[in-house]
């Protein structure tokens, strides 16, 4: 059911302890975990608790969880340093657009110069 932990999911998995992450950020509502293939030398996934598919369901089903994720975003570009010489928020959605955990999560990214447009 949507929003319920899966039991086939890594980042359900993350968000239980059940599996370890390098975490750099948690609220009540999200966890921001280092990549473990960084696309580039920050590379930061924030996700909401809860599990839904990708980023439109968020949105549509839990709008202020989505904000959180969103939030979060920001608040890691600023503890990681990254306002100043700026950074990406990428939501990847369905695997024709790299979409490889079908749990929402934002991508951010930055630490090097980030040329558009993207891949």
């Amino acid at each position: 059911m949507a929003g319920e932990p899966q039991a086939d999911c890594l980042f359900c998995k993350i968000v239980s302890g059940e599996v370890p992450a390098t975490v750099v950020r948690e609220t009540d509502t999200t966890v921001a975990f280092r990549d473990i293939n960084p696309q580039a030398p920050t590379h930061i996934l924030v996700i909401p608790k809860v599990h839904y598919p990708d980023a439109a369901s968020l949105a549509a089903a839990e709008p202020q969880v989505a904000a959180d994720v969103l939030g979060g975003a920001g608040a890691v570009a600023v503890d990681e340093k990254l306002v100043e010489t700026g950074y990406r928020v990428v939501f990847n959605t369905g695997s024709g657009a790299g979409q490889t955990v079908f749990h929402a999560h934002a991508h951010v990214l930055g630490g090097r110069g980030l040329n558009w447009p993207p891949g």
